[in-house]
């Protein structure tokens, strides 16, 4: 017996697949989503670079109010925090690699500060004074 429902293959089920054209829109198309989507994981390391400043910010200052419970003077550079010789140091405090910030400026401390017993901050991305999002300045309060 013989089956008749058996057909020589068209050619368009022969030539099935996708063309060079298609092939180079998909790769334009993944290749224009990943480059989108890197701009916006990058620019997240910045904010996230904030936010470890502030902690920053707020830890090296609790560092400094434990050199001055220990001593009865505040210290009068960060890196007193490090190593001093002041009567009633109990330090270190703070390791050399902690009185920079995250984009590897060091952190601005005055003693007496303005209005305040020390004054603390990090300038920001730019290491300038002032600035706004990055670049601000982030103080301890």
């Amino acid at each position: 017996m013989i089956n008749r429902n058996l057909r020589a293959p068209s050619a368009r089920t022969a030539q099935s697949g996708f063309s060079l054209i298609e092939i180079i829109i998909v790769v334009v198309l993944i290749g224009g989503i990943v480059a989108f989507a890197a701009t916006r994981i990058l620019g997240g390391g910045d904010r996230a670079k904030v936010n470890l400043a502030k902690a920053q910010v707020q830890t090296l200052a609790e560092k400094v109010q434990q050199y001055e419970q220990d001593t009865g003077t505040l210290p009068p550079t960060l890196q007193a925090l490090v190593a001093s010789d002041a009567s009633g140091w109990l330090g270190p405090y703070a390791k050399t690699g902690e009185l920079n910030d995250p984009w590897n400026h060091p952190f601005v401390y005055k003693a007496p500060g303005e209005g305040k017993a020390f004054d603390l901050l990090s300038l920001g991305k730019d290491g300038k004074p002032g600035g706004t999002s990055v670049d601000g300045d982030i103080a301890f309060e």
